[in-house]
């Protein structure tokens, strides 16, 4: 005989759900109005805070507030852009035996980088010299040149760190001057400078670093490189004091 309904597994039979428990209901949108557009979805909002700017260099910040006023009193300036101020710092390292042995210039270059801090540029023979083998547009050094907030922080290391380093120092020359404004300092060997690891170096080799000043006139550049605690030969170097100066 066929079973019947009432004769089914019971495991088939639907269970009936407690009394207690219910499903969870999903919330409803909210109702519009007809020719009523939906809200739209609201937007994240990022709380994190933003990244704080770097600190103004300790050099820059004597420039404006100590140098600017002193100089225009000095020379009796009453334009504040006839002040002159430092334009650019260029670092700058021949090679001449770089036509025999081009691993020299690679050692040049990542010492350049990390005395300034910035890469350094191939720089090029402007025409062939034939006694000394070089050909035209053939790398024979390389060059860094320092603007803005480098450039300050660089003039910093080289006052405070690197010049107190050199051997039987006595003060920079003060005749280095070329007539228009712009200072330049020969260097005798780059071991001077702490960022250079002594286990490293291939070959020990100089550089000059010219400071270039929109001054014109070789006094006024001395007074703007002298008030920014440029040791010069025979003077009292004028003491540099910032934010740095201040807490420590």
């Amino acid at each position: 005989m066929a079973k019947t309904k009432e004769e089914a597994p019971k495991d088939q039979k639907e269970k009936k759900k407690p009394e207690g428990e219910q499903a969870p209901k999903t919330p409803k949108a909210p109702k519009t109005q007809k020719g009523q557009k939906p809200a739209a979805a609201a937007i994240p909002v990022d709380d994190t805070p933003e990244a704080t700017p770097p600190p103004v260099p300790r050099l820059r910040d004597h420039y404006h507030q100590v140098v600017r006023p002193k100089l225009s009193k000095q020379f009796g300036w009453g334009n504040p852009h006839q002040v002159p101020r430092l334009t650019k710092i260029v670092v700058n390292v021949g090679a001449g035996e770089a036509n025999k042995n081009p691993k020299v210039l690679d050692a040049v270059v990542a010492e350049l980088g990390a005395i300034t801090g910035q890469k350094a540029v191939l720089t090029r023979a402007k025409k062939a010299i034939s006694n000394f083998g070089i050909r035209e547009g053939m790398p024979i050094g390389a060059a860094v040149t320092l603007r803005g907030a480098r450039m300050y922080e660089f003039l910093d290391r080289f006052i405070n760190v690197t010049v107190p380093r050199f051997r039987d120092f006595r003060g920079l020359p003060s005749k280095s001057f070329d007539g228009r404004g712009n200072y330049t300092v020969g260097i005798k060997e780059q071991l001077v400078f702490p960022e250079i690891d002594y286990d490293k170096v291939e070959k020990v080799h100089g550089m000059d670093i010219t400071f270039v000043t929109t001054a014109g006139r070789d006094d006024v550049a001395m007074a703007l490189l002298r008030e920014m605690g440029m040791p010069f030969r025979g003077e009292q170097p004028v003491a540099v004091y910032g934010e740095a100066g201040k807490n420590g």
